[in-house]
Order: structure tokens, then sequence, then C-alpha cells
């Protein structure tokens, strides 16, 4: 762990708040699945996918600031970032400070929207308002969803589905100029859309159970009903280990029955990084140990998604 009495507000911010090695590759992961599927389809919008995918990352940083606000405000007294605490006590971190940074995050967001709802109407500001909703409350509002044990399948609905099929659907839009009629469209968009993300998602809600085994005693004092608290240790390696088996055979359900070419299969290449970071689960459990495994996980989605795309537009 660093020392945190050598942590400049700048390391603060970006080292332990904005994270990039977490959160610019889950964000961009189901982009790029999107950018592939358009490809395919010969609808590939550069602006409208660039604006959307800022919109994406912006709610997820967003959410991030959140998340580290509720817990520091929330739960002072759980030493889970003592690097967070320290830099409150010493000024270099402010509370106002954090909501600022929320606030300007969501802004940014909201700067987007009229864009967005030029071209793909009402459903493109619903998706994006889910995203924004499953940001925030994943630690904030009074029923916070992780306190519930929800975040694992909401990951995946949001990362695998929604993230892939909005991203295609704000370039498809843009072809087709159905931005009035867009409730409509979305019965018109390929069924694969709704189904090629689900590795991705799988993937990305890897990256948060790393986090969740690593932090269960910390999740247990907030109250928090994360799968690692309710069930232990083995039934949280036991999830981890079914979502990368997911990821990986799923491909093999594309080629056979969705019509997908053998390219599909390029993303088996990451199979040496998830075996590694795998195998750091099933063996680790402390924070010293999982550290470096979050952005690896994290690179992973990204590595894998970037493959399935290319396997998807050739």
């Amino acid at each position: 762990m660093p020392d945190t009495n050598a942590l400049t507000a700048r390391e603060i911010w970006i080292r332990l708040l904005l994270y990039p090695s977490h959160t610019l590759p889950t964000a961009a992961a189901p982009v790029l699945v999107g950018i592939g599927l358009a490809l395919r389809d010969h609808i590939f919008s550069p602006l409208p996918i660039l604006i959307g995918f800022l919109a994406s990352w912006l709610i997820h940083v967003g959410g991030v600031f959140n998340d580290n606000y509720e817990l520091l405000r929330r739960h002072s007294n759980v030493p889970e970032h003592p690097e967070l605490l320290q830099a409150l006590q010493n000024g270099t971190l402010t509370f106002n400070g954090l909501r600022s940074a929320i606030g300007v995050c969501f802004v940014l967001t909201a700067l987007t929207a009229p864009y967005l709802l030029g071209v793909g109407g009402t459903l493109a500001l619903a998706i994006g308002l889910i995203g924004l909703a499953s940001g925030y409350f994943y630690a904030g509002g009074p029923q916070p969803y992780v306190k519930h044990g929800l975040a694992d399948p909401i990951f995946v609905l949001m990362f695998g589905i929604v993230a892939v099929a909005g991203s295609y659907y704000i370039q498809w839009a843009a072809v087709h100029s159905t931005a009035s009629h867009s409730l409509a469209a979305l019965q018109q968009l390929p069924l694969d859309v709704f189904l090629v993300g689900l590795p991705i998602g799988a993937l990305v809600t890897n990256v948060m159970l790393v986090d969740d085994i690593r932090d269960r005693h910390f999740d247990a004092s907030k109250g928090w009903h994360t799968f690692a608290v309710r069930f232990g240790l083995r039934a949280i390696r036991s999830e981890f280990l079914a979502l990368t088996a997911l990821a990986y055979l799923l491909p093999l359900a594309y080629w056979r029955w969705l019509g997908f070419s053998a390219w599909v299969f390029l993303p088996l290449l990451t199979l040496p990084l998830a075996y590694k970071v795998a195998s750091a689960v099933c063996r680790f459990d402390q924070t010293r140990d999982l550290l470096r495994m979050s952005p690896m996980a994290s690179y992973l989605s990204l590595l894998y998604a970037a493959l399935l795309a290319l396997g998807i537009a050739i």
C-alpha cells in the first residue's frame, strides 16, 4: 500500500477516485462490442458512439465518486480506504469536493443529452437515465442495491445487455433517422444485439467480485449483503469461475446457434490472462495480494471485448 502521507491531491483524485485503470476499460468494453456489431451491419457512426461512450464513462466515474462519498459519509468508522480517510483528515480531500465532482460528472452527462436525444429519441434518453440510476443507486439513495446483494445481476444486465444494445442503437438510429419512432425501432434491432454482450457483462461483474472478495470483512461491517458476505469465500469464488466459464463458452453458442463465423472465437486468445486472474482469485483473499487483480480483470474485459468486436466485424 502506498504511504498515505505522500499522496498529493492529484494522486488521491486520479489513482484512488477516478481510477482510470478500472473505470475506462469497463466503460469502453461494451461500447467496443456495439461498434463491432455496427461495423458488421454497415451502420458505424463515429460521432454518436463517441458521445455515447463519453456519457457512459461520465456516469461510471460519477458512480465511483458517489460510492466513495457514501462510504466516507455513512461508514467513516470502517477503514476500507485508509488513504481517503487520511486525506479527509488532512484536508487533501473534502466532502464538498466529492459532491462537486459527482455533480460535475452528472452535469456533463446531461450536456450530452440534447445531442443523443436528437439522434436516438426518447429511447436514448431512457437508456441514459437507466445508466444514471444504476450508477447512483449502487451505493446512494435510501436503499443502495449493493446493500441487498443485487449488484451482481444488475452489473451483468447493464454491461452485458443495456450498454451493448444502447451503443448499437445510437448508431442504428443515426443511420436510419428514427429518433421520433425510437420505441418502435427497438423491436427492429437484431436479436443478437441483446445477447452477444453477455460475456462482457460476466467479465465486468468479475471485476467487482475481486473487490468483493478482498473487501468482504469491510462490507460485512457496513451491513452490505454481497455474495461474499452472505455465502463466504468458496461461494463467491465459484460465482467468479462460473462467470468466467460463461464468458468463454458463449462464443461457441454464438457460432453454433446465432450464425456467427469462427472469428467469434478470437476472444479465446485471452484465456491465459483469464487463467492468471482466476488463479489469483482462487488462491488469495487479502487486499495486498488482489490489489493488482482488479485492474487486470478490467483490462481482460477490454481485451476480450476488442477481440469479440473484431470477430463480429470481420
